[in-house]
């Protein structure tokens, strides 16, 4: 029997396919095993989230206590290298840092307590500051009915104030957790010498604990200097936020200064919650609605200034934080752990960063070029 050229296969090829020199692309096909992988992973992510949240108890306070130990550590070796021992270090910077930060919850105590206390009176005050509203409203509500829309005036009812408490108890730990946190930030502190060499020397491979070494020594020189950069920078955005208040007569500016501060340490929310208050407390303390706003406008100049053109100048020379992947992480960390997951989000996603340079580097694989 005789075979045409065309019907000729390839030694070996049994199967039809493509002759030798043929450029017959095959669509990509994704393999049963990358498949399977890739299911396990997200298996795997979905259990770890599920676990952080369901033992936000236990993991909360650890993953603090960690992070902070890591940024103090430096200040812990600044001690060792002075002949102070390490565990006394430790104990010495906690003591420290629990000092500034009571300090500051009492600037900020004093002015929350005197107002909490005549809530009804200034919610009176605020609702007969709102009136100007009326007349502009009510336009819009005439426009609004001749297109078919509701008629009638706009009213401001007395603010309601049922979400203090609640608020307060998500955002007061525990005792547990305020002492789980401490004896783990002092006992982390002092043993992060032993519990590096531990971990570097985990692995067998040179190449991989020297890896790791290099890993370690990033973090932890990222998250120190995050943390001094940071509380300097907060510091100077209170101080020009108390110099502001006082200078326009707005009530206890040390304890608004001192709040601002403090929630300029959460990214994006800090500052807008940190505007609204001085917004609201200045509608009250002051007969016109344009001199009540004025703080709070030249607060807002201020985190312009610092959020723009401070920061990213100092700290983007370290280590450079998309604006994207900052926004995405602080929502993810305030959904899973709330105002102190908020805190973290920014610490955390640098170790991520760290981790991703070292463990994908620049030279690894990449995809072509579109």
């Amino acid at each position: 029997m005789r075979v045409l050229p065309s019907e000729r296969l390839s030694p070996g090829n049994g199967q039809g396919d493509p002759l030798p020199g043929s450029h017959a692309d095959l669509p990509p096909v994704i393999r049963r095993t990358e498949f399977v992988a890739f299911a396990l992973a997200g298996l795997l992510l979905i259990a770890v989230v599920a676990v952080l949240y369901v033992a936000k108890a236990f993991f909360l306070p650890v993953v603090m206590a960690f992070v902070t130990g890591t940024m103090l550590s430096p200040a812990a070796t600044f001690l060792e290298n002075r002949k102070v021992p390490r565990g006394l270090g430790a104990v010495l910077i906690v003591i420290a840092v629990s000092a500034v930060v009571a300090f500051i919850v009492a600037l900020i105590a004093s002015p929350v307590m005197e107002w909490s206390s005549r809530l009804p009176e200034l919610g009176a005050q605020l609702k007969d500051k709102l009136h100007v509203f009326d007349r502009p409203l009510a336009l819009w509500l005439e426009l609004q009915a001749m297109v078919g829309g509701p008629v009638g005036l706009p009213s401001f009812p007395l603010p309601k104030f049922e979400w203090v408490q609640p608020t307060l108890e998500f955002l007061s730990p525990t005792f547990t957790e305020f002492l789980l946190f401490f004896v783990t930030l002092i006992l982390f502190i002092a043993s992060w010498r032993d519990l590096r060499r531990a971990l570097i020397m985990t692995f067998s491979d040179r190449d991989a604990r020297l890896r790791t070494l290099r890993i370690l020594n990033e973090i932890e020189v990222h998250l120190g200097n995050y943390l001094l950069t940071v509380t300097v920078i907060n510091i100077g955005v209170g101080i020009a936020t108390g110099l502001v208040c006082a200078v326009t007569g707005m009530p206890n500016p040390a304890g608004l200064g001192a709040l601002a501060a403090t929630l300029n340490f959460i990214p994006i929310i800090g500052p807008i919650a940190m505007f609204a208050i001085l917004a609201v407390v200045g509608l009250v303390a002051f007969p016109t609605i344009g001199g009540g706003l004025v703080a709070a406008i030249a607060f807002g100049g201020i985190t312009f200034l610092e959020g723009h053109f401070v920061t990213p100048t100092i700290i983007g020379r370290r280590l450079a934080l998309n604006a994207l992947a900052v926004l995405l992480a602080l929502a993810f960390w305030t959904w899973l752990w709330g105002p102190m997951g908020a805190f973290l989000s920014s610490p955390l996603l640098i170790v991520g960063l760290i981790l991703k340079e070292h463990l994908l580097p620049v030279d690894a694989p990449q995809l072509p070029q579109a």
